[in-house]
């Protein structure tokens, strides 16, 4: 792990908070990540290419709906912590309860520093009249979402935060208080539980119904009918954003690059579209020692890697029936699913999985990954704080 250099001389050093405003200054603030968790063996980092096109306004369509700020912590001339503040127009437009959020927030061992990056965060929310501010989300609910309370002995996944274990300590010191915890569910397996695979037949025989791969030469018709799905199971559903029309374009953009389209699956009934559910490969472990960078010969790497030596895990993102068909004859769609991209995964030489994440107040989805066969293997919590004025 990064240490700071702790002496006398640094201890009387005052902590500055500064706001990122140069192309620099957002080089610094998602390199300092690598730096942190430089010896933490678990850690996944995405390419900093992919970290900067998440912060730069121009580049990541979130900004069509969100404000967001970014700072970096200083003693002397030393990054020690960065943070995000941000407004999702989106989620006040959906919710109505003047929050506002935090994310990608990373600090070393230093509760002044933690207090100072997060103080920020809080007086940037209030200055724009907001009540609440609720995180860490990086930057937003349908993006990498929590904060790593439980499993910090394995890798994180794609699209998924890892953190440090003392970072739950330093905002509860702040009277952060716990708003909600995300499972993420692991499957290692190459057998379905008998009762799983007999549920997957029988709702695979049900007359008019087909499940079918996501079609590459008309993905972004795809890509579509699965955020419409989406948007109708997931919107009664706690912190739900519907996803714009640019950010679905974007991710069908991302896909292309990196999706496999046998475990991408939408269920049709009489030509419908009922249920779909998406996996995909875990292409951190293509990017596991490249510390970020993909030039001058990383994207080479990755290429090779991805085409010699696959992933080997693989992770499933959304899972979605429309409201129509569950407490019907159809509820089983979801086993159904499950169960398909499990067989082709193994087919295809995946080893293990990880489902994630789920709400812990979702019993029914959370009782469904226990039948099939998964184990609950990380926690990740969403922390909130009034934002009296």
């Amino acid at each position: 792990m990064f240490e700071f250099r702790d002496t006398p001389e640094t201890r009387s050093t005052p902590i500055t908070i500064r706001p990122v405003v140069t192309w620099r200054d957002r080089l610094r603030f998602v390199r300092f990540p690598h730096r942190l968790y430089a010896n933490d063996p678990h850690f996944r980092a995405q390419p900093d290419l992919l970290s900067l096109q998440r912060i730069t306004p121009s580049l990541n369509p979130w900004f069509d709906h969100g404000e967001a700020a970014f700072f970096l912590a200083y003693r002397g001339d030393e990054i020690v912590g960065r943070i995000s503040a941000q407004i999702d127009y989106e989620h006040l437009r959906y919710h109505d309860d003047s929050t506002g959020f935090f994310g990608l927030f990373d600090t070393i061992e230093d509760q002044a520093v933690a207090d100072s990056l997060l103080e920020v965060a809080e007086d940037w929310c209030r200055n724009r009249g907001l009540e609440r501010i609720r995180g860490p989300f990086n930057l937003s609910i349908n993006d990498e979402s929590g904060m790593l309370v439980e499993g910090f002995d394995s890798p994180n996944y794609v699209m998924m935060p890892h953190g440090r274990p003392y970072y739950p300590d330093m905002l509860e010191a702040r009277e952060y208080d716990k708003a909600v915890d995300l499972y993420a569910w692991q499957f290692e397996r190459e057998q379905l539980p008998e009762r799983v695979a007999f549920i997957a037949d029988d709702v695979a025989d049900f007359p008019g119904l087909e499940v079918r791969s996501i079609d590459m030469d008309h993905l972004e018709r795809d890509v579509e009918i699965i955020m419409d799905i989406f948007n109708d199971a997931w919107s009664d559903n706690w912190g739900f954003v519907p996803m714009t029309e640019a950010e679905i374009k974007e991710m069908a953009d991302e896909f292309r690059l990196v999706v496999d389209p046998e475990l991408c699956l939408i269920a049709e009934h009489e030509g419908e579209p009922a249920a779909m559910a998406v996996a995909i490969p875990n292409i951190n472990e293509a990017f596991r020692d490249l510390d970020g960078r993909l030039f001058p010969t990383g994207w080479a790497q990755v290429l090779r890697r991805l085409k010699v030596d696959p992933p080997r895990s693989f992770r499933c993102i959304l899972l979605g029936i429309r409201e129509e068909y569950r407490g019907t004859t159809l509820g089983g769609l979801s086993v159904l699913l499950y169960a398909t991209i499990h067989r082709r995964a193994y087919d295809k030489g995946y080893r293990e999985a990880e489902a994630s994440w789920t709400l812990e107040t979702n019993e029914g989805i959370n009782d469904g990954m226990e039948f099939m066969g998964a184990e609950h293997y990380k926690t990740y919590r969403l922390y909130e704080r009034g934002l009296a004025r």
